[in-house]
C-alpha cells in the first residue's frame, strides 16, 4: 500500500516515530504515494480499506489526505477497467464492426480470403440504395439485381428462390425498402457464419491492435 512519510505533529521530537511508522514533527501531514496500489480492483479496494483503518489513530490532516488519495486512485482504477471493458467489446457484434471504418476494411479482407466478399458488397449496395434519392433508385436497383441477384450475376449472393422471386416482382416499383428482406438474410448469414470466424482470424487481431 502507499507509504507515508513526513507526517508531522507534536511528538517525541524531530524524526520521532509513532507506532504506525509515520513521522511527526509538526501539524502538517504529507503522504508519499510513490508506491502504487495493486492493479486489481478487488485487491486495490482491500488495500485501501486496510490502509484507512490503520490511519484511524493519526491526526485529522493525515486522514483527510488519505481520503483524497483513495478517491483519486479509485477513480483511476475505475477508468482503467472501463476502458479495458470497452476495448474488449470493440467487435462483439457485426453491427459494431460494420460501423467501424477499420473494422469494415478488415472484414472485407477476411471475406475476400474466403471468397465470399459478395455478401458484404451486396449489403453495402443495399445500404446505399436505401438512402439514395428516388430519381436514382431505379438505376441502382437494376445494378444490384444484375450484380448480385440474377442467376448469372458475377457476384451472386446466396438467396433462396422465394426471396429472389419476391424481388423480381417488385423490381419496377420505387420504394426504399425493396431490398430489405434480402439484405437482412445476407446480414444474418454473415453474422452467424462469417463473423465468428473473423473474430478468430488474424484480420481481427490486427484491427483490434490498431484500435
Amino acid at each position: 500500500p502507499p507509504s507515508m512519510a513526513g507526517c508531522r505533529s507534536p511528538g517525541p521530537g524531530p524524526g520521532g516515530s509513532s507506532g504506525s511508522g509515520a513521522h511527526f514533527t509538526g501539524s502538517e501531514c504529507v503522504l508519499d504515494t510513490s508506491r502504487a496500489a495493486p492493479s486489481g480492483s478487488s485487491s486495490f479496494s482491500q488495500t485501501t480499506d486496510l490502509m484507512c483503518k490503520g490511519l484511524s489513530s493519526l491526526p485529522s490532516s493525515c486522514l483527510e489526505k488519505a481520503k483524497e488519495m483513495r478517491v483519486k486512485l479509485s477513480h483511476l482504477a475505475e477508468t482503467h477497467h472501463k476502458h479495458k471493458a470497452q476495448d474488449g467489446k470493440t467487435f462483439q457484434d457485426l453491427e459494431s464492426l460494420l460501423n467501424n471504418k477499420s473494422g469494415l476494411q478488415a472484414f472485407r479482407g477476411f471475406l475476400r480470403s474466403e471468397f465470399s466478399e459478395e455478401n458484404l458488397e451486396f449489403w453495402l449496395a443495399c445500404e446505399d440504395y436505401r438512402v439514395s434519392p428516388s430519381n436514382l433508385q431505379r438505376t441502382k436497383a437494376i445494378s444490384i439485381y444484375s450484380q448480385f441477384i440474377n442467376p448469372d450475376a458475377p457476384q451472386e449472393v446466396n438467396l433462396d428462390a422465394e426471396t429472389r422471386e419476391a424481388l423480381l416482382r417488385v423490381m419496377d416499383s420505387l420504394c426504399a425498402d425493396k431490398f430489405n428482406e434480402a439484405q437482412q438474410r445476407i446480414y444474418s448469414l454473415m453474422a452467424k457464419d462469417s463473423f465468428p470466424r473473423f473474430l478468430r482470424s488474424p484480420h481481427s487481431m490486427e484491427v483490434i491492435k490498431a484500435c
